[in-house]
Order: structure tokens, then C-alpha cells, then sequence
């Protein structure tokens, strides 16, 4: 694959008569497209996350993320500490018919390697989303979008199948809403890391300028942005990617990297916090740990030789009952994180505990007997085998201790024999989706602040779990919620969305944690960029 592709940007002509309605996001965007390098000097920050491809369509995990939301372009976006989205690169963005929302640029925008920004790269990037549909990458996301017009150089509308979409402003700040150069990736597949950066194809607050994949990356403040966010406060920042959460704990202690962000232990956090060398800064929740199921591998499912939806399901609830979500918390991370017993965090609109009342004991505590009886009823022999994946280098070092107890407790209850495996993040982003892993553990950093973002990537035809859950009734409530402009009624659709699912358990949810980043003395600005919108950006950082 090359770096450019005869798919260029094509002289559009400007239509008239777009008739403006009431919703509205519009205004001007702050900042220049100068930069001002106002700190003490680069800045490097240190992480045990791995990378699965710079392409946007071809990820959607937090540690790609973490590199597009520097170096590309969105739409919308939200200020340092709020998640309340609004244009970026745009002068405008507005509903002006329930079923189309009318971006406008800025004009004159550019890319770092020279091309023009034009409307006609925000056509391709959502269509390349939606064309290569790719398992790794967001698509899903883009459930409601009908069709993407380049109107004239500057304008873009966005004509969606159902009206009212009270989410789609904020998925245009999402994975899904990352702006590429129509002249740098292909239309119909996944562009290689290296091809992107030797293609200088960014127009973020920062470029790339080294790209040493999961090893060494080094950014450069673009003076081209004209984004929200403003001048980065920082010229150049470095990321270094570590394999072990210890070592990169010994390198924030000692001065060796400036920031340390996802992740550390919880033990190795609460130490950090008497160590006068360093600080500790937190900042909202909004994570989410569980343990997926595959509908056609777990026992007793799909395509397995005795498959048995009825007993596949007592499986499911069985696992539900036995594992102790406080155990969990407590032993193994120290209270920052907390027990989680239904779709949707505490503290978004909508969440219940849709799972307390089904299984356990009622109260949230483990019930075997329970389970037993269940399983039995079920005709389900004990023990019963499961294979559990679960992944250490992505969600960190606590999720060894965390599966670990989580097999403990399942096997003590004389329900399970569970044999535990561990796979490294790129090959375990694999396999999770080519139906290698019966049960498995995945992690949510979301994508913006709303229940939708925990329902409609997980739950919705076409889901990014790739797990073979599919309910059509389901589906049809999530695309109702998204659509619902009167709150009462649309959290009441959120509550049953969750009580539906709960009765299937497509996932098993178990922990909500918040966000932890361990920094010098001297830098500042972290706690600007720890909010709620949970894109943690360079931009915001400054050392002196």
C-alpha cells in the first residue's frame, strides 16, 4: 500500500436555501494557529498501554485513541474540563432539518503536509469508516448515519435515518468522528501506521515527527491548528511505552519521565500518594471493567457440539452469582475502583443496578447456592470447564491479581473449573474478535459522557464486542433512547435497556474506576485535561 491515492479532493460547487432550525451548536473557535511554547522545556509521559493502529478505522481502544486525539482533527470537541462539545475546527454545527446537522469549517484549513482540509476529507473520512467497517475500528458508532454531503469546500451535512439524534453532536467528537486526509489514507483499507506519518497526515494540535510503534513516540506542536483547544502549551512531547507497570512507577519516582498515565496498581498508586517527589492527580470516572461472553463459543453456545441457548444462559448467570464484585474492589484495587452491577456507571444519567436484584444474593453479595440451584434446574453438570482470557498489558498489572481472584472464586465455588490465560494487548484485539476466547476480559474508557456510550457499542446490531449478541428489540430501544428529546422518558428507555440486557448477560460488568495520572512536581495542567470528556490531551500540559 502507498501513501497517496488518486482519490483527490474535487472542486465542489455551493448550494443555497439550507434553512437553519432550532438545535444548535455554533460559534467561533478559540485559539491560532500559532504556537507559543510557554512551559519549561518537552515533556515526556510514560504509559504500559499499546497501540492497535493509528487508522482510526482500524481501532477503537483508549491507548489509539490517546495518539489520534493529538494529531488529528475533529469536528466538535469539548474544552479542558468539560465535556460539553462544541465545533473545533468548525465555525458552526447545527441541526437544520431533524434528520440533517450542517457542519461549517473554518476556512483555509490545512493539513501539516500542505493539502487543503476541505469539506471533501470529512465526506471520506465517514465513508471510509462505514465502507471498510472494520472489527478493530468505531463504525459502529455511526449507526444512524445515513449519508455524508460535501455541499461546497466549507460545508458538510450529515443526513441521519432517524431525527433528533440527541447523541450524534457528541459521536462527532468520538473515535468515529476522526477527520483523515482523503490524499494520505485509502478509502477501502486500513492505511499503515508508517504510511500515515511519512505522509505527515495530521492536523491536530500536535504531528508526529518519530514513530517507534508501542516503543517511543515524538510529537511537535502543529502551528497550523486552528482548533478549540488553542496553541499547545508544550512544543514537544515524548511517550514512552513501558511493558511493566513497575518499572514505569520506578521512572515517574525518580524523575525519569515527567507524567505516568495508565496505568499503575492500585498498591503502587496509594504509594505514590505519600511520596512528596510526585503528585497524584485524579479525575472523574467513567471506566468500566466486565467479562465478555461469545455467544457461539462459551459453553453450551452456538456452534459448540452441544449447544443449549438454555443452559449457555444458566452459564452466564451462574458466573453472575459467584463472583463477589467487593472482593474485587477491595483486594485487589484498593478502592479506586468500586463494585458495578448493571450497563451504565453510577453517575450518568439513567444507570440502575439492573444485575443486584437478579443474581447473587440480591444485595450484591455472591450467592453458590444459588447458583447451583439454577444450574441444575438448567440440567447444566458441574464443574463446569470455561476458558477465561484476560489481558495485562492493556488494562494494567491489577488485572492479573483481578482474574486471578475472579477464577478463585468461581472455582471455590465448586461451580467452575476455570482454566485462566493471558494474551498481549495486539494479538489478544485480535482474537477476541475472530471467536478464539469463550469468556474474555475487556475494559470501556468512553467516548463521551452519556449512557448511550455504554448501550450502543456494546448492545446494537453491528456491536464492536463482536461477540454474536443480537436482539432486534434491543437494538430498536437503543436507536428510540438516541432519538427521545423528553428526559423522562428517554432515561426510562435507558433503564429497560439495561434490565434487558441484564436478563442476558452479552457481559458481566464488575468494576467502575476513575482516571489516575502520576506527575512531577513541576508540571501542571493535568488536572485541566483528567474531566469528563476522558481524552487525556498533551496540550493542556506545561512544565515550570
Amino acid at each position: 500500500m502507498t501513501s497517496a491515492f488518486t482519490n483527490g479532493k474535487r472542486a465542489l460547487v455551493a448550494t443555497t436555501g439550507i434553512a437553519l432550525a432550532a438545535l444548535v451548536l455554533s460559534g467561533c473557535a478559540a485559539g491560532g494557529g500559532t504556537n507559543t511554547d510557554s512551559s519549561g522545556g518537552p515533556i515526556t509521559i510514560g504509559t504500559t498501554d499499546k497501540v492497535t493502529a493509528l487508522d482510526p478505522a482500524g481501532s477503537y481502544d483508549a491507548a489509539s485513541f490517546a495518539v489520534q486525539t493529538q494529531v488529528f482533527p475533529f469536528l466538535l470537541n469539548s474544552k479542558f474540563g468539560t465535556a460539553d462539545v462544541e465545533p473545533d475546527i468548525a465555525v458552526s454545527a447545527e441541526f437544520t432539518a431533524p434528520t440533517e446537522y450542517t457542519v461549517v469549517l473554518k476556512p483555509d484549513l490545512k493539513w501539516a503536509n500542505g493539502n487543503d482540509l476541505t469539506s471533501s476529507d470529512v465526506k471520506f473520512s465517514f465513508d471510509r469508516q462505514l465502507a471498510i467497517a472494520d472489527d478493530l475500528g468505531p463504525s459502529s458508532l455511526l449507526y444512524n448515519l445515513e449519508s455524508t454531503e460535501a455541499v461546497d469546500d466549507t460545508t458538510v451535512v450529515f443526513t441521519l435515518k432517524a431525527g433528533n439524534d440527541q447523541i450524534f453532536p457528541q459521536i462527532l467528537s468520538s473515535p468515529a468522528g476522526v477527520l483523515v486526509d482523503e490524499d494520505s489514507f485509502s478509502a477501502t483499507e486500513i492505511t499503515s501506521d508508517d504510511d500515515i506519518v511519512a505522509a505527515e497526515a495530521f492536523a491536530g494540535q500536535y504531528v508526529l515527527t518519530s514513530y517507534d510503534f508501542n516503543n517511543l513516540l515524538a510529537y511537535k506542536a502543529y502551528d497550523g491548528y486552528q482548533g478549540l483547544l488553542g496553541a499547545a502549551k508544550t512544543d514537544v512531547i515524548n511517550v514512552k511505552y513501558f511493558t511493566d507497570a513497575s518499572n514505569l512507577k520506578l521512572e515517574v519516582q525518580e524523575g525519569g519521565i515527567d507524567v505516568a498515565y495508565r496505568s499503575l496498581s492500585a498498591t503502587d498508586i496509594d504509594d505514590l500518594r505519600g511520596n512528596d517527589a510526585v503528585k497524584v492527580v485524579d479525575g472523574p470516572g467513567g471506566e468500566i471493567r466486565y467479562i465478555t461472553f461469545n455467544f457461539n463459543t462459551q459453553p453450551y453456545g452456538a456452534t459448540t457440539a452441544d449447544a443449549d441457548p438454555a443452559k449457555a444462559l444458566a452459564v452466564r448467570a451462574a458466573v453472575a452469582d459467584v463472583v463477589d464484585r467487593e472482593e474485587l474492589a477491595d483486594q485487589v484495587y484498593k478502592g479506586t475502583y468500586t463494585p458495578l452491577y448493571s450497563y451504565v456507571p453510577a453517575g450518568l444519567t439513567g444507570a440502575n443496578e439492573s444485575l443486584k436484584g437478579l443474581y447473587g444474593d440480591g444485595n450484591g453479595a455472591p450467592d453458590i447456592e444459588k447458583a447451583a440451584a439454577d444450574l441444575a434446574a438448567a440440567g447444566v453438570p458441574t464443574p463446569i470447564a470455561l476458558n477465561l482470557q484476560y489481558n495485562a498489558d492493556h488494562y494494567g498489572p491489577g488485572s492479573s491479581d483481578e482474574y486471578a481472584l475472579i477464577k478463585s472464586q468461581l472455582d471455590a465455588s465448586g461451580l467452575f473449573d476455570v482454566s485462566l490465560q493471558s494474551t498481549e494487548w495486539v494479538q489478544y484485539s485480535k482474537d477476541r474478535v475472530a471467536d478464539v476466547y469463550p469468556a474474555y476480559q475487556l475494559g470501556w474508557f468512553p467516548d463521551y459522557s452519556d449512557a448511550d456510550n455504554y448501550l450502543a457499542p456494546f448492545f446494537a446490531e453491528g456491536n464492536f464486542l463482536k461477540n454474536h449478541f443480537d436482539d432486534a428489540e434491543v437494538t430498536a430501544l437503543i436507536q428510540k433512547q438516541a432519538v427521545t428529546n423528553d428526559a423522562e422518558e428517554r432515561t426510562a428507555l435507558i433503564e429497560e435497556i439495561q434490565d434487558k440486557v441484564a436478563a442476558q448477560l452479552s457481559t458481566v460488568p464488575l468494576l467502575q474506576g476513575a482516571q489516575v495520572a502520576i506527575t512531577g512536581t513541576d508540571i501542571t495542567g493535568t488536572a485541566d485535561t483528567l474531566d469528563a470528556s476522558f481524552k487525556f490531551r498533551y496540550g493542556a500540559l506545561a512544565k515550570g
